[in-house]
């Protein structure tokens, strides 16, 4: 019975003691190995050029022998070639990575009750 508080009073002092940017890191794990509804929108100028949704998460690409960041993010997702935020027959889950130089992109997660959802257009 006296090990939860104690479980808790160290699990407080262990994020006291941590530094902001170890207490993110921390954060965007526990997201990631939660899962999110992501989706990516990459952009050509203002037009949108491709779409993945239901991503789980981005990662950044690191050197194998220097574990220096590299300058691109990678994922998993499906691809949504009509862009409607649905997996539709013949869209699949692929692989894809992006330059964060180059690419123009958003990523975001769309949360929608799907029970509530419908197709009109206003």
């Amino acid at each position: 019975m006296r090990t939860k508080p104690l479980f808790l009073i160290l699990l407080s002092l262990f994020f006291v003691s941590c530094t902001q940017e170890s207490q993110n890191s921390l954060s965007r794990s526990l997201q990631n190995w939660t899962g999110t509804n992501g989706v990516l929108d990459v952009y050509a100028g203002e037009k949108l050029v491709h779409r993945f949704i239901n991503i789980d998460k981005l990662s950044t690409a690191y050197g194998t022998n220097d574990s220096e960041m590299r300058p691109y993010r990678y994922g998993y997702g499906i691809d949504d070639i009509n862009f409607n935020y649905q997996k539709d027959p013949g869209e699949q889950k692929v692989y894809f990575e992006f330059s964060d130089y180059s690419t123009s992109y958003i990523f975001y997660e769309r949360n929608i009750n799907k029970k509530n959802q419908t197709n009109k257009t206003e």
